[in-house]
């Protein structure tokens, strides 16, 4: 044996427990001079050996013969102890300086040993306490993971999270993250911290593989496995050069990839430059589990951010088409104002009783269209020589007089006889141009349009204002040109009769126009309304169908349904029913031909439900391969269920799909409305559970809901919420039944049956709670508590084997055989001594998975046993495929060896024991209960039997005390 001396100084899991300091520990306890060598071989802790008083290695090499169980002498005076605590081997070796009297020696290696004992009892104490404080460790960091992937956090804020998580679990001070994409052959760093690579990864920067031809990281992924090593190592392992191009190279180097369905997404690297061997592959199995959490919340996390993207994006455009419809509808505001103006400004010119009461109408409604707080008109004098100003409102200039013409703004306008717009700045260049000069109070911005009397300027009407909140702009400019030449037709009143008509089918002609552009705007708004309902009509009607197959979704299914329950209650209503259909074996088309052909396929049966149904009927799609439809009006049960054979006989003609010809079938539940029912989803839960019990009769059938299925569903409600609650209790106990050997009748081994101490009804066989187990998924969580307690109590009974029942969802667990070997190694207890018990339904599943599973258990001595063999399948393959050791011939053909079938069974048992002794396989007769069957096994050749004529399964204690007895 090859043990490592403990030298004060080495730092691990013995010496942090004080087990390195035992020699000189011991050693000190003897006169001066005195050699003791202390050597172990723990499962928990590992072998080692502490050598105190002395330099030499004869005395470690000798304790190591005596774990390998050799003989040592001790010398003249020396002594040589070993013995085994639980399952420590120890050997003690001591050379003293000087002879030491008998008493002294006996009193001396008592306390040697109980020290030396109550040394491992601290240090594996302390071991475990170190196991579970890491798997709390790691549990607290898979839930902060969890929590991140839903936090409000951006991705590099979460991953340098995710970094700091992985960093309380190992040293992770260089640590990446990476995403790999199969198809497009490119890789993304989404994360990079490095303490000695300089280089800055860019999260959003796809790298082609081709550019990375001598990456560890590239070469791993392709690989596909964990890579544990210095970079040396790694490249020689993966047939990668050298390449100073992509880092220096680390001391210690772990990456392990991501995976999503099996295929590889990804990869979690962490490093050391300094330190060798700095990871274990503890800390490999570790960062592995750990990388599928950090997988998940990546995928959450581009989930929540691409929704949270689209849902912008949407806003986005709202806002915008919100914006525009504002916009048209503020325009449209402003026409129609602008209309109602200019036909009070039109029927004013006719109307008005003089002119000065025109002039202050016409303020008025200009004061209406933009701000005319300061307001004139003015007028050229009869001789052209002064201005006039017959009206005027000011804040300033609250009076305005007469005065001869000159260079003023008004002047500027007659003269040129075009309007002026003009702020403060436009009104100091005309100043410095000598073209005006200033009158009155100095204004911010000044408007004036000229008047007119038959073509010749004659006045101005002006607006101004004297600070920068109010500016005019050239549509004023328009707008108050506009007036201008209505004022122009109000003063000339006296003209002409003919001018006047001119110039009022000018008038008509003109807003005639305008109102056919504000006709054409309307019009144009109004299409652009129609197009926003029809979009909501379509997001809404989106939101209530089924994208795949245009079907009614479970949000328009409950729908209708809650409207045809309120309406049962009119007279003259007829009852309806609701068919639940789900179809067989879906799972198989998706995983042999792809889900393109899946989907397909549902919507070629979404297309013959509907042709099987009524118009007044309803077909929903639920989700997946499930399917929902409402018969409108069902006379009766029988009614609905002619109805769902004729839906049933539609879906089972042949479909091609993918160039394969299928024949689908389903399973439909059927729930008929009744006054009881207040919900929707009430009806759709009788109807799945009747859908279940159609599967369960054989599939392709319907079923219909009654008040025992009723019962029975909530019975199996109330059995699986004592089942939650006995888990929590852990109330779940092996008994042990015993295996014998025909030959002498020696028991050889027990098989640990599952019994549950039920609360109210006391000890419950698996008949009556296993099926509910399996079908809610608790079955691994009982399993694993029965699994414990059976190891539990191998530990203390250490004769024989054990055999526990395996069910086939443990297969679905690749470490499930690495978890059973740990909880043996836990206890203490020969892997050898434990067996398990399978169906073949549990290697139909996934059956390379199965083998890897039954091979790692055979390489650590756990033995494979075939029960109910002759009840499925059986199938050869699966006897030369899979490592099992010994076939379980089901008891319903050992009961037919005494019965009316006794030859059919006589030939049944000898053609499986001649099937097993061919292959070399144990055969177990099961259901044993009287000598004659016993006596016919043993002369057809069987080994072992098991039933109640050897013994009925016993608690824990008794079989243990039988035992003892025996």
């Amino acid at each position: 044996m090859n043990i490592p001396v403990v030298e004060a100084q080495i730092r691990d899991p013995g010496d942090q427990a004080g087990l390195s300091g035992l020699g000189p520990l011991l050693a000190g306890t003897l006169p001066p001079g005195a050699v003791v060598a202390v050597g172990w071989d723990d499962p928990l802790l590992g072998a080692g050996i502490s050598q105190g008083g002395g330099d030499g290695a004869a005395p470690a090499e000798a304790v190591a013969r005596m774990l390998d169980g050799g003989d040592v002498s001790p010398g003249r005076d020396g002594l040589a102890l070993s013995w085994t605590l639980d399952s420590t081997r120890v050997a003690l070796l001591v050379q003293p300086a000087r002879r030491l009297s008998a008493p002294l020696r006996e009193s001396w290696a008592g306390l040697a040993r109980g020290t030396v004992d109550a040394h491992f009892a601290s240090a594996r104490a302390q071991s475990r306490f170190e196991g579970l404080r890491k798997s709390e460790r790691l549990r607290q960091a898979l839930y902060e993971i969890a929590d991140l992937s839903g936090a409000s956090l951006d991705m590099q804020e979460m991953l340098a999270r995710i970094h700091a998580i992985v960093g309380t679990l190992m040293p992770a001070e260089n640590f990446y993250i990476v995403r790999y994409d199969e198809v497009r052959e490119t890789l993304r760093f989404l994360y990079f911290v490095d303490q000695r690579d300089p280089w800055q990864a860019d999260p959003d920067a796809e790298i082609p593989l081709a550019e990375m031809p001598t990456s560890l990281t590239v070469a791993m992924l392709r690989h596909g496995q964990p890579m544990l090593g210095s970079s040396e190592q790694v490249r020689r392992t993966l047939g990668v050069n050298t390449d100073p191009g992509h880092g220096p190279d680390s001391a210690d180097w772990l990456g392990v990839p991501m995976r999503r369905e099996g295929c590889v997404s990804g990869a979690v690297v962490v490093q050391s430059y300094d330190q060798p061997q700095r990871y274990t592959q503890e800390d490999r199995a570790l960062l592995e589990f750990v990388a599928q959490h950090i997988l998940t919340a990546l995928d959450r996390k581009s989930a929540q951010e691409e929704l949270e993207r689209r849902v912008d994006e949407r806003t986005r455009e709202l806002q915008h088409a919100n914006w525009v419809l504002e916009a048209e509808i503020v325009e449209r505001e402003r026409a129609e104002n602008l209309q109602r103006a200019l036909f009070r400004i039109s029927e004013l010119s006719i109307t008005a009783g003089s002119i000065e009461r025109f002039y202050a109408d016409v303020h008025g409604i200009i004061d209406e269209l933009l701000d005319a707080r300061n307001f004139y008109i003015s007028l050229l004098s009869e001789d052209g020589s002064a201005l006039e100003f017959p009206y005027s409102v000011d804040e300033h200039d609250p009076v305005r007089r007469p005065r001869r013409l000159g260079s003023g703004l008004t002047e500027y306008v007659i003269r040129n006889g075009q309007a002026l717009l003009v702020d403060r700045h436009g009104m100091a260049q005309l100043e410095h141009a000598g073209q005006v000069r200033g009158h009155g109070t100095l204004a911010h911005c000044w408007l004036g349009v000229p008047l007119s009397r038959d073509g010749v300027t004659c006045g101005v009407i002006a607006v101004q204002s004297y600070g920068p909140d109010v500016i005019f702009t050239p549509a004023d400019q328009d707008l108050l040109t506009f007036v201008a030449h209505h004022v122009d037709g109000a003063l000339a009143r006296k003209r002409a009769q003919e001018a006047l008509k001119a110039t009022h089918a000018e008038l008509e002609f003109r807003v005639e126009a305008r109102t056919r552009e504000l006709e054409q705007a309307n019009r144009e708004l109004r299409a652009q309304i129609g197009e926003r309902v029809r979009a909501q009509q379509r997001l809404t009607h989106q939101a209530r169908h089924d994208d795949l197959t245009g079907l009614p979704n479970r949000v328009f299914l409950l729908d209708r349904l809650d409207g045809m329950m309120r309406r049962m209650h009119e007279a003259g209503r007829q009852p309806f029913a609701v068919l639940f259909l789900d179809l067989d074996r879906f799972k198989l088309i998706n995983d042999s031909m792809g889900h393109a052909a899946g989907d397909a396929m549902l919507i070629e049966i979404g297309r013959r439900i509907r042709a099987a149904i009524g118009a007044e009927d309803v077909v929903a799609r639920l989700g997946g391969d499930e399917f929902a439809i409402v018969l409108a009006a069902v006379v009766d049960a029988q009614a609905a269920e002619a109805r769902a054979t004729r839906i049933l006989r539609k879906l089972g003609r042949s479909m091609w799909v993918a160039g394969r010809e299928l024949f689908p079938s389903a399973s439909i539940g059927i729930a008929l409305w009744q006054s009881r029912y207040r919900h929707a989803d009430e009806l759709l839960r009788d109807a799945d559970a009747a859908m279940y019990r159609a599967k369960a009769c054989g599939r392709d059938r319907s079923a219909l809901f009654d008040e025992e299925m009723r019962a029975e569903a909530m019975r199996l409600l109330d059995l699986e919420a004592d089942l939650r609650r006995a888990i929590q209790r852990d109330a779940f106990e092996p008994h042990f039944q015993p295996i014998v050997r025909l030959s002498d009748g020696a028991v050889v081994g027990h098989e640990a049956l599952l019994r549950w101490k039920h609360e109210l009804h006391g000890w419950l066989p698996p008949s009556e709670f296993l099926r509910v187990c399996e079908d809610s998924g608790l079955i691994e969580q009982v399993d694993w508590l029965l699994y414990r307690r059976v190891v539990a109590w191998m530990a203390g009974n250490p004769e024989g084997y054990v055999s526990i029942n395996v069910s086939p969802r443990h297969f679905h667990a690749e470490d499930f055989a690495e978890r059973l070997l740990r909880i043996a190694d836990e206890a203490g207890v020969d892997p050898r001594r434990l067996r398990i018990e399978i169906t073949e339904g549990a290697l139909l599943d996934d059956a390379p998975r199965a083998a890897r599973i039954l091979g790692t258990l055979r390489s650590q001595g756990v033995l494979a046993q075939l029960d109910d063999f002759g009840t499925g399948f059986s199938a050869l393959s699966y006897l030369h495929r899979f490592p099992i050791q010994a076939l379980k011939i089901d008891q319903s053909f050992i009961a037919g060896l005494s019965g009316d079938t006794q030859a059919e069974s006589l030939a049944l048992v000898r053609a499986i024991l001649a099937l097993a002794g061919t292959l070399g396989i144990d055969t177990i007769g099961e259901g044993v209960e009287t000598a004659h069957q016993r006596q016919l096994l043993f002369e057809l050749g069987c080994a072992y039997g098991q039933g109640y004529l050897f013994g009925r399964p016993r608690p824990a204690q008794a079989t243990a005390a039988l035992l003892q007895t025996a």
